[in-house]
């Protein structure tokens, strides 16, 4: 069985002389993620290039992480894997409270109605600022935009790979 990567960051740079670097953040647990001790992998654009790093210390600086791995001493170490998309395995994603879940859950459920209407499946998910922001492919016509909201979504069914909403009026038009 092949092993699940989930992208949480992804290495925009150098940063100073000792083997540090510039990451992006990807995941709504960046402190858990960078924590000192924390198992990850580096991901290149080509086949065979992954690069398993364990972080020995992290910081926020602005808008991303200053983080320094084990056994990466100073900037030629590290320059190779500008660009490179920062993962972790599956078996050490978080375990989540009730009612949470994973984006990379939530993509392809099927979103119906309380009546039973199918309305399609999820595609994707925004995050434009007080709400998430469901993107469901139609079978027909234009996507629709659904807000995570409570009176709108009634019902989360991760293993079923199902949804139910109740529509607001004018969501479908």
């Amino acid at each position: 069985m092949t092993q699940k990567w989930f992208t949480v960051g992804q290495v925009v740079n150098t940063h100073g002389i000792r083997g540090e670097v510039k990451v992006v953040s990807q995941t709504h647990f960046p402190e858990e993620r960078f924590a000192k001790g924390s198992r990850l992998a580096l991901f290149g654009e080509g086949p065979q290039q992954e690069q398993a790093v364990i972080v020995e210390s992290a910081r926020p600086q602005k808008n991303v992480y200053i983080i320094k791995f084990q056994g990466y001493n100073n900037i030629n170490d590290v320059l190779p894997y500008k660009g490179w998309l920062l993962k972790v395995s599956e078996e050490h994603r978080a375990e989540l409270e009730e009612d949470e879940f994973y984006y990379s859950d939530m993509i392809g459920c099927a979103v119906v109605t309380e009546e039973g209407e199918e309305l399609g499946e999820i595609k994707e998910i925004l995050s434009p600022g007080a709400n998430d922001v469901w993107v469901v492919k139609r079978p027909k016509g234009k996507d629709l935009l659904l807000p995570y909201i409570d009176e709108v979504v009634l019902a989360v069914d991760i293993a079923a790979k199902r949804v139910t909403v109740r529509l607001m009026e004018g969501l479908l038009e």
